[in-house]
């Protein structure tokens, strides 16, 4: 099975925190007459590999740290099959052909579940699911991205439904700051993807006090550069980003956590940010509690 390599502890923290609400989510409706799926929009290979000391194992099982020895941990697809209780559907989608043959095989390997394998972009496929008839069912899906692959659209689509939760990495430090600048709006090209991202261009007027604020400039300098004296310019926070992402998303769900993650690196940086939301007017308020709680917690 191919090796996908990725993230460190906030990985680990991530796949977490989504478990435990798969598992409460699942607690909750066994008894309802719906069925229950998971949807793996970036479902990879379903397995992510250990880096070398990443975790005690090493020391404490010597054996384990031989270079010939590859350790593998649940990825977001398998511990979605393994919780307990269980979904009645699963479907994962996946654009690289090498990780849908992976794919493939852990389908082999649960003869007995109803798993459907989308080979193709991601926001294609999620906007199709959501276009079906959603008469009797309820999903979860995990948004899952390495960047800013997830449009906005996608999410309308998703909230459009009314009967999908969501779980949504945000790529902070990975994309959006690596687009914004602290003292200047950034030129058309660096615009045009955090229109898709954010759904619209009234990012600008949230991170920027300038008069002519719905235009684009020309002018672009480092995002950690400090602004000059005479620029009227926000100071662009990381909070802001996080609080006004949350207000995106609040228009168009019936319900998003008060609270996201932060997802950090070794060196204390955030990443990723952990946003959960809910479809379903009348049930959201007990699934962003749930949400909630788990999201708290250190």
């Amino acid at each position: 099975m191919a090796k996908q390599k990725f993230g460190g502890d906030w990985t680990e923290d991530k796949l977490n925190r989504v478990k435990e609400y798969l598992q409460a989510y699942n607690t909750a409706l066994k008894n309802q007459r719906f069925q229950r799926e998971y949807i793996d929009a970036f479902a990879g290979t379903g397995y992510r590999e250990v880096k070398s000391g990443e975790t005690d194992e090493a020391t404490l099982f010597p054996e384990l740290a031989e270079p010939e020895v590859r350790r593998f941990l649940d990825g977001s697809a398998r511990i979605a099959l393994n919780v307990e209780p269980g979904f009645h559907r699963f479907t994962f989608i996946e654009k690289n052909p090498n990780k849908v043959k992976d794919l493939v095989k852990l389908k082999d390997e649960h003869p007995d579940r109803d798993i459907q394998i989308r080979e193709g972009d991601a926001n294609t496929w999620v906007q199709e699911i959501c276009r079906e008839s959603w008469d009797y069912r309820r999903a979860v899906l995990f948004l899952d991205p390495f960047g800013m692959q997830v449009s906005w659209q996608t999410l309308e689509a998703v909230a459009g439904t009314k009967c999908i939760d969501a779980w949504i990495l945000f790529p902070l430090c990975v994309g959006i700051t690596r687009l914004l600048s602290k003292d200047e709006i950034p030129d058309e090209s660096r615009c045009r993807p955090l229109d898709v991202i954010f759904g619209d261009r009234s990012w600008v007027d949230a991170f920027y006090r300038r008069p002519a604020a719905s235009r684009c400039a020309t002018k672009q300098r480092s995002f950690f550069d400090e602004p000059e004296d005479d620029e009227l310019v926000h100071r662009i926070e990381l909070s802001a980003i996080e609080d006004y992402y949350r207000e995106r998303l609040r228009t168009i769900f019936a319900g998003v956590a008060k609270n996201s993650v932060r997802l950090k690196n070794s060196k204390n940086v955030p990443l990723y940010l952990l946003f959960f939301v809910a479809g379903n007017e009348r049930g959201a308020p007990i699934a962003v509690k749930i949400a909630e709680s788990i999201m708290r917690r250190e």
